[in-house]
């Protein structure tokens, strides 16, 4: 091979390992880093707008006493979330888990829901969301570990005869399922998983396709990587659909026919995973 070809093949690696190397690197800051700059949200998920179909729920939450509560994570976070006592003594409680780049305030609708079936409501903000530490993102998977803190802190609080319920909506959906899978104590009597995603990475490498019109390989693979390295986890082990086949917990799959940035085969993996008995109801516009 003349010298000239090989310097040009050298040169060509070089180039494709750096473009590769750049891109993992972005799409690592643009999907788990955490921003350095505040979030600026296009709406108040607890204002009310015109035609608002949350106005009742809203405004009760606007209205309704909200204690701080904090935890620290294995990993010495600290962790907020917002506590709502029910005013009627009971020893139910809700904890509701909120999705990606959102905030505990976005669960108020379904606060006042539960609220409504005499629930106390505990709203956490995932770590590197909110009011809670953190500088990455873990979707849903290292927030696993977060809930189990959060579950023994309502038992503490309200008794060992307590009953828990877990929901959670996109990323808090794949967090409660997740949770799920980690032998949880028998005061949780169900999960209710809202729209969340049976892996991330297919989650993601549907996302990269979607936004970018690129392949998952090799640039999904190279992100987890770098995420592993970073902070511990990777895409392949977060992986909700394996946490289901671990779990007892009664659970229950709502979702829709057309969900912004899920995939509804994924949706349908997840069921079949654990149950041998599917209930579809369609409900008209």
């Amino acid at each position: 091979m003349k010298k000239k070809t090989k310097i040009g093949l050298i040169g060509a690696l070089g180039a494709t390992t750096s473009a590769l190397l750049y891109s993992s690197v972005y799409f690592y800051k643009q999907a788990v880093k955490k921003t350095e700059q505040p979030v600026e949200y296009d709406y108040d998920p607890i204002k009310v707008v015109a035609n608002d179909p949350w106005e009742k729920e809203k405004l009760w939450y606007q209205t309704t006493p909200r204690k701080i509560l904090m935890i620290q994570s294995s990993d010495a976070l600290n962790l907020s979330a917002l506590f709502i006592e029910h005013t009627t003594p009971t020893k139910k409680v809700a904890i509701l888990a909120h999705g990606y780049s959102g905030n505990n305030r976005e669960m108020a609708p379904f606060a006042s829901l539960f609220h409504e079936l005499g629930f106390h409501i505990l709203l956490p903000d995932a770590r590197g969301h909110g009011e809670s530490d953190g500088n990455y993102i873990g979707f849903g998977w290292p927030e696993r570990k977060d809930y189990l803190i959060w579950i023994r802190k309502m038992i503490e609080r309200f008794g060992t005869d307590c009953e828990i319920v877990l929901y959670g909506i996109s990323m808090g959906g794949a967090t409660v399922l997740n949770v799920s899978g980690e032998g949880l104590p028998d005061n949780v009597k169900a999960v209710v998983e809202d729209c969340g995603y049976s892996s991330v990475a297919k989650e993601l490498a549907y996302q990269i396709k979607a936004m970018y019109k690129l392949p998952a390989y090799p640039f999904i693979p190279l992100t987890s990587l770098l995420t592993k390295l970073k902070v511990g986890y990777s895409f392949e082990e977060a992986a909700p659909e394996e946490q289901v086949k671990k779990s007892t917990t009664p659970t229950l799959f709502p979702t829709c026919s057309q969900v912004i940035f899920i995939k509804n085969n994924q949706y349908l993996i997840i069921i079949r995973l654990r149950f041998e008995k599917i209930m579809v109801y369609k409900h008209s516009k």
